[in-house]
């Protein structure tokens, strides 16, 4: 793709993000979020500290990068942390982080806006946390010569970086100072490219997961619903996970075990279609007053579950029917719980290697997941080797936060 073509490409998105605002509550933000976006800036912008700049695509490429935010915050306490996201779901949720100094919206990429919000900036560093990567903020970025890092990334070689139609996205890769990938084959694709300011700095997301395990508080309304009993905890499903565990339901609850489901999406129509799916669920705001008789359970919050994985016996993560994947599974793993997905998964490295330890179980149907599960509850000696092998699995895979900070101190990037 030329540049021609890419601000084509710019100009096309930002015109199907207007007209799709005109329904689309999402795209609506989107343009929104970035009213007066500069105004709002450089109202707020500290301009008497050095600023370090991290940029998010959405919420799962903040919590990746959020233990690096935390570390250089608590290193360098005499910078200023400034945070961006693409999207609305994740400035919307982490709009009032107190991790950072200021978070907004990225403003839409172009030579004039880079320019203008690096004037605005002047960080001493910037981090891309994954992907999401706009090229004038790059290139203004590295005409500039301000130390630009990509962390937490992964390669594969269907991406169209390694096509012949990936031109532009190579280029804007080469712009990076340095890039931590998850894992080597990663550093060798980008090798091949001719990229060579690459290590092997693993997910930070490891890091994260481990975090919020340590700082595991009981939450007393799930104890009480669950009252002693086992629960499936299904995490970020959508419409056909949630279709799979209503095939399996009347089976899950035959054997005294509960379930609780935190959905991806919990808008008003989407909670609905749950409930016509499970009669007996209770919403998590309700559970006060109708859990009496209630076997299923229905969180219609943002930001519980992470903690919730910590109750399954069994942990349940959505995305397996998506075109994108399967979502986070070492939130569950970390707390040693057997975890089931779908069979969309082999563009994760974690959800790889925890199938391919009996840590994880991967299924197609209904039936199968069944059988799985079955498995788990008979199979004392399998469930035990299962679960101590997803804790294992996240306690070896620690350190990247460490790593990239040994790196920046070393090539003293920033001062104190």
């Amino acid at each position: 793709m030329s540049l021609l073509f890419y601000n084509i490409f710019l100009w096309l998105y930002k015109m199907g993000i207007y007209a799709a605002s005109l329904w689309n509550k999402k795209a609506a933000k989107w343009i929104a979020g970035r009213k007066n976006i500069f105004q709002k800036i450089e109202n707020n912008i500290n301009t008497d500290r050095p600023v370090i700049w991290f940029h998010c695509a959405s919420l799962g490429e903040f919590e990746q990068g959020r233990p690096l935010m935390e570390k250089l915050r608590k290193e360098y306490s005499q910078h200023s942390i400034v945070l961006s996201f693409f999207s609305p779901s994740g400035y919307e949720v982490r709009k009032n982080y107190a991790g950072a100094d200021y978070v907004f919206y990225l403003p839409y990429d172009s030579k004039k806006n880079a320019a203008r919000l690096l004037n605005l900036l002047k960080p001493a560093l910037v981090v891309f946390v994954k992907y999401d990567l706009w090229y004038y903020y790059l290139y203004e970025t590295g005409k500039r010569n301000i130390p630009l890092l990509l962390v937490s990334s992964v390669f594969r070689r269907q991406q169209s970086f390694f096509k012949w139609h990936g031109a532009i996205q190579r280029r804007m890769i080469r712009f990076f100072t340095h890039i931590f990938v998850q894992n080597e084959e990663s550093k060798l694709l980008l090798k091949k490219a001719g990229i060579e300011k690459c290590s092997v700095g693993s997910d930070t997301r490891f890091d994260r997961v481990a975090e919020i395990a340590e700082q595991f508080r009981p939450i007393a309304e799930i104890e009480k619903f669950l009252n002693g009993k086992k629960a499936i905890v299904a995490g970020s499903t959508w419409k056909e996970d949630e279709l799979q565990l209503h095939k399996i339901s009347s089976s899950v609850f035959a054997t005294g075990c509960k379930l609780i489901i935190a959905p991806h999406e919990i808008d008003e129509s989407n909670l609905s279609y749950i409930q016509s799916l499970f009669p007996n669920a209770v919403l998590f705001s309700c559970l006060q007053k109708e859990a009496a008789h209630a076997n299923c359970l229905v969180i219609d919050n943002i930001g519980m579950l992470a903690q919730l994985y910590k109750y399954a016996w069994v942990s349940y993560v959505g995305g397996g029917y998506t075109k994108d994947g399967v979502h986070n599974v070492l939130e569950p793993a970390v707390y040693g719980k057997p975890v089931v997905f779908g069979p969309n998964y082999s563009k994760y490295r974690e959800a790889i290697d925890l199938v391919k330890s009996k840590a994880a179980f991967s299924f197609s149907d209904a039936q199968q997941l069944q059988e799985i599960l079955n498995s788990l509850l008979n199979n004392q000696q399998l469930y035990a080797t299962a679960a101590t092998a997803a804790g294992d699995y996240v306690k070896k895979n620690k350190g990247a936060t460490e790593k990239i900070i040994a790196w920046i101190q070393a090539k003293r990037l920033l001062t104190n």
